[in-house]
């Protein structure tokens, strides 16, 4: 059979924690459920009723890993984390599922991670070479390790002097018997926020999982600050400040669900106001504007607004098909773009077409999305991407990691243009894109313009800027 990968990005993971809660599993089952979007190989919960931690976990999507009646009972507890993974570091296998739970000197701990540790194939040979054993090929790991062995004598304190020897993007939710703990990197690359339920405390990587479970949103955890639950109530306590905040633009522009609220701001306003900037750059004479659905939904509706040409539902799609689809035969090589989008013919035939999208990858779905609509009747297709061309990869929970795979690396738009068969091609400036958001200055947008804000991996393997 042939497997053929989605083209397009993805990011890691999605966390979940809920701390004084008597339903702390089943409202972090529901959380997962409402952070499915971040990732889909895997899901796992661990929970704790003052004693010890109960852990279950599995591959797959959130529902068939809970499906067994018998789980949330075994899960009873007043605290507890969760996590979905799509892996950018070590395989997809289930011995890389979280959360990870151990036992040392420090007790029983489970954690769960978000994003990627760029310097995690140095610390990781460290700590092989003095002797340390590791039970998955994931960088979360790492952390664990060096709780173990460090000389501090409070668990905060062995925790803060691992997170110190850590550089790169990550947010962490904590589980022992006596506390929860979240942190975001110093950087802040991936988000986190702060929410309060029924007098228990709520953290999660986006606030949509607030809403199925009847959260009020409080704040953002800040970068680089580390809060503790326990029978005490919360405390915040700060690490080292970065030389500077860098939170992925691209929560904005692709990954966080449009009803969430990531870095303080919502995401739907963001999107619309995205697609406004790009019409203002670039709209053209054309019948009717289409997105790609669905990340390219709310992009499309600010287009349509700016620009007042029509917005209609052009491309359908199967909702019942995963990242990753199996065709049955190998020379089925076109089938992944076909299954999950099929076009409305009577929207597009004989219709000059803008096609609205977030990103361009690899290339080839788009390539695909331009002939299918060529194909119903679209008389032109102008392509409009709400963001810049992507020319770098990322070291920070994308699963991009070299320019290779990257279309825009070393093509013009022409020739990206010619590539995918579209009449027209056109991005989003970076000057437009930071307008959208309310600093863009506290933005990592590295993957446009290379400008990296810690040591990331060079093709030699050392690492550096």
């Amino acid at each position: 059979m042939q497997r053929i990968r989605d083209d397009h990005w993805h990011e890691e993971c999605g966390v979940f924690g809920i701390y004084g809660d008597p339903e702390a599993a089943e409202k972090t089952y529901l959380g997962l459920y409402a952070l499915q979007h971040r990732g889909q190989e895997s899901a796992g919960i661990a929970s704790t009723d003052g004693k010890g931690i109960k852990l279950k976990k599995g591959t797959g999507l959130v529902w068939s890993v809970f499906s067994d009646p018998d789980a949330m009972p075994s899960l009873r507890g007043t605290a507890a984390i969760g996590h979905n993974r799509y892996s950018t570091k070590g395989t997809s296998d289930l011995v890389n599922a979280q959360p990870i739970s151990v036992e040392c000197k420090a007790g029983k701990i489970a954690m769960a991670h978000n994003g990627t540790i760029t310097n995690a194939v140095e610390l990781r040979r460290a700590l092989q070479s003095s002797g340390s054993i590791f039970q998955t090929t994931s960088d979360s790991e790492i952390i664990l390790h060096h709780i173990a062995r460090s000389r501090e004598e409070t668990f905060l304190g062995m925790f803060k002097d691992a997170l110190d020897r850590l550089v790169g993007a990550y947010c962490f939710v904590v589980l022992t018997p006596e506390r929860m703990i979240a942190v975001r990197d110093p950087y802040g690359f991936r988000p986190l926020s702060l929410g309060v339920s029924d007098g228990a405390y709520v953290v999660a990587s986006e606030t949509c999982a607030f809403d199925i479970i009847g959260a009020e949103y409080v704040r953002s955890v800040e970068p680089g600050e580390i809060l503790v639950f326990d029978s005490g109530g919360m405390t915040s306590h700060r690490m080292s400040p970065a030389p500077r905040i860098s939170q992925c633009i691209f929560e904005h522009i692709y990954f966080a669900r449009p009803d969430s609220l990531v870095f303080g701001e919502k995401v739907d306003k963001v999107r619309r106001r995205l697609g406004k900037q790009l019409a203002r750059e670039s709209s053209c004479e054309a019948d009717i504007v289409i997105s790609v659905p669905d990340s390219g939904n709310t992009a499309a509706l600010g287009f349509s607004q700016e620009s007042g040409i029509k917005y209609e539902i052009g491309l359908i799609r199967n909702h019942y098909v995963g990242r990753t689809f199996i065709a049955p035969h190998q020379d089925k090589r076109n089938l992944d773009v076909r299954v999950k989008l099929n076009p409305v013919r009577g929207v597009i035939e004989g219709k000059r077409v803008i096609l609205v999208d977030d990103s361009i990858v690899r290339g080839t779905t788009m390539r695909q999305i331009v002939h299918l609509l060529r194909s119903k009747g679209a008389r032109e297709v102008h392509v409009r991407i709400s963001s810049p061309p992507v020319t770098h990869p990322c070291f920070y929970g994308i699963d991009i990691s070299s320019s290779d795979e990257l279309i825009a690396c070393n093509q013009s738009v022409q020739d990206i243009t010619d590539h995918v068969g579209a009449d027209s091609l056109a991005y989003l400036s970076g000057r437009a894109l930071l307008q959208t958001v309310e600093d863009g200055g506290r933005y990592c947008t590295a993957c446009f313009t290379g400008d990296f804000p810690t040591e990331v991996p060079c093709d030699n393997g050392k690492y550096g800027l």
